[in-house]
């Protein structure tokens, strides 16, 4: 092999993918055809869970520094333009705010960290900075994919770089995170469905020095124009550039939609001009036998709620973690063929809420008449109808907390079930819960730490024992140790955690959950009086094992069964089926037999 695992884009999901692989010494090689990150807008917000992730791979500071400075405002606007008061103003806190809020929440119901405002052409070339830095990581610019192939053993790429020459590269894996026009799903044949073509919209960035400073009506993030062209302005994080989105007819008409919307005299530079459309597509499939996708290759929301970039983000992980362990050889058959179980779901939540918030903005822009600006009783009549539409409608695309952190994953075959349909996905609402497959709610401990942070953010599981006594755990710790497997035990005393993250049965025995790795992960972990077994798959070569009802990777109790030591069948090359491998040393991963190849995954059958 010339690396384990091929990434194809250089964009935020691609690079974040990089980086969480080189943490875990996977030898990855990023391409990416463009000769170096563009100065073009894309997305400009890292939601709170993205921040999340970042912060366990150790970059989210460097985010933040990069980004907005703490103390700007996020507030949202509706006007008529930038000079005239708005008809609709929500105010929303600045990083500074939404982290003294964190500081003083203890019931588990915010997040460790809050958003950030971070332009696209900022984050990409501080994330590729990053992956540059890590030895097993090689990012290549200027490198494009031209064609794949794969078998049972390998992904052969043929790559032209600068020059025009084209080299073979072999790896383990591929993952296509390569954009809405995917080279790689268009290859393997996977389509996109749903809602393509909505609305064809120009976007223009500008930059003008003077104007955040002199926006009279209130320092913010967006404002929107109450007009009949969907006019939008995006500050951006220097807040001296600017994008404006708007349907016109041509690329020069920005300029003067710019000038109408700022209604000032203020000296500016038109960058860039370019035509999107907005689409709200969904893949049929995540991938096929070594080779996935992420990101915009999978999922094309329309940007009303953020949720594009950082549904990417959320892919990246998942696989990340995955591709390690199988790599590294204690994840078995049944663990990769898991992400589009888990994510896919979630890209179909999210392309879901992106409808909805786009059906709240289109209900408060139909509300527009051609009089609203006009200083007469039918103007006032008509700014005041679309105000009250737009102060209910708006927030849906700007306080979707629900989705962003309350998603959890169904059926996965790592997540042991409950009885019972489990809380409802909601957008708007985030309530913590201890269902299998959520994430892990953030709490505050009794010495300022938060629990993510004593968990850590090593590369392996975490077991928690609440309550302060001391749950047997050797049997678990055992079995994960026959599957080479990392796993740490955390003792958390304090009584406060345990009554959010868990409860204790009648006997008073405290309760051991497990995180699983890279997405603190968790569930209800309270013990029952009658033992209930949950058949989990712990991501091993072989194996099984059973436990009490857990979740991804989270578990009642340390109770193994005599079904954990229980081998599948021979590994090829009469290899063992648990071997402790090095970190670092490359490892040609485990192969199903020809004949089961690619793998299939549950209800669906492939073709070659």
């Amino acid at each position: 092999m010339d690396t384990e695992v091929i990434i194809v884009g250089g964009g935020p999901t691609g690079l974040t993918l990089a980086i969480d692989l080189g943490l875990r010494g996977v030898r990855a090689v990023l391409i990416e055809r463009k000769e170096a990150p563009a100065f073009l807008p894309k997305m400009e917000r890292c939601n709170a869970r993205t921040m999340e992730i970042y912060r366990r791979m150790g970059i989210a500071e460097a985010v933040r520094a990069a980004g907005l400075p703490a103390h700007c405002p996020m507030d949202v606007f509706i006007v008529l333009s930038l000079a005239r008061p708005p008809l609709v103003h929500l105010s929303y806190p600045s990083v500074a705010q939404a982290k003294e809020v964190i500081a003083a929440s203890r019931d588990g119901s915010e997040p460790l960290e809050p958003y950030q405002l971070i332009s696209q052409y900022t984050l990409e070339p501080l994330l590729k900075s990053i992956a540059e830095k890590l030895p097993s990581i090689s990012v290549r610019f200027g490198c494009e994919l031209i064609s794949f192939g794969q078998d049972r053993a390998c992904v052969t790429a043929a790559v032209r770089c600068a020059g025009g020459a084209t080299s073979q590269m072999r790896a383990a894996y591929l993952v296509g995170c390569d954009g809405g026009s995917s080279l790689v799903r268009r290859q393997l044949g996977i389509a996109l469905r749903g809602e393509g073509n909505i609305m064809a919209l120009r976007q223009a960035l500008y930059r003008c020095d003077e104007l955040y400073e002199r926006i009279p009506i209130g320092k913010g993030r967006h404002y929107h124009v109450a007009d009949d062209c969907a006019t939008q302005l995006i500050v951006q994080d220097s807040t001296r550039h600017f994008t404006l989105h708007s349907v016109v007819e041509q690329d020069a008409d920005m300029a003067s939609k710019f000038e109408e919307t700022i209604a000032m005299p203020l000296a500016y530079e038109m960058l860039y001009v370019g035509e999107w459309k907005q689409n709200l597509l969904l893949a049929d499939r995540y991938g096929e036998g070594r080779v996935f996708l992420a990101g915009d290759a999978v999922h094309l929301v329309i940007p009303t709620g953020g949720l594009g970039m950082n549904s990417g983000v959320g892919d990246a992980i998942d696989l990340s973690w995955k591709l390690a362990a199988v790599l590294r050889g204690w994840g078995g058959p049944g663990l990769l063929p898991s992400y589009e179980i888990e994510r896919r779901q979630v890209g179909e939540r999210n392309v879901a809420a992106s409808r909805h918030a786009t059906l709240g903005r289109r209900k408060w822009r139909a509300a527009w008449r051609p009089e609203i600006a006009d200083d007469t009783p039918e103007g006032a009549a008509a700014r005041a109808n679309l105000a009250r539409i737009a102060d209910v409608e708006q927030r849906k695309s700007n306080e979707m907390i629900g989705a962003e952190l309350g998603y959890r994953y169904v059926g996965s075959p790592l997540i042991a079930t409950e009885p019972g349909e489990g809380p409802a996905h909601d957008f708007m609402r985030y309530l913590p819960t201890t269902w299998p497959g959520a994430r892990l709610p953030h709490l505050w401990l009794r010495d300022g730490a938060a629990v993510f942070d004593r968990i850590g953010y090593g590369h392996g599981y975490c077991l928690l024992r609440l309550g302060g006594k001391q749950a047997g755990t050797a049997a678990l710790a055992d079995a994960f140790a026959r599957l080479a497997a990392p796993l740490q035990v955390l003792d958390i005393a304090d009584e406060h955690a345990r009554d959010i993250l868990g409860r204790s049965s009648d006997q008073g025995s405290s309760i051991p959950c497990i995180s699983r790795p890279a997405e603190n992960c968790k569930a209800d972990i309270a013990a029952t009086r009658r033992p209930r077994f949950a058949t989990v798959q712990v991501p091993s070569p072989m194996r099984w094992l059973p436990a009490w009802r857990g979740h991804p990777g989270v578990f009642r109790r340390a109770s193994v069964t005599r079904e954990a030591s229980q081998r599948g069948p021979p590994c090829p090359q009469g290899r063992p089926a648990v071997s402790s491998i090095p970190s670092g040393v490359p490892s040609t991963p485990q192969s199903p037999a020809a004949k089961d190849w690619p793998p299939s995954r549950p209800g669906q059958t492939h073709s070659r």
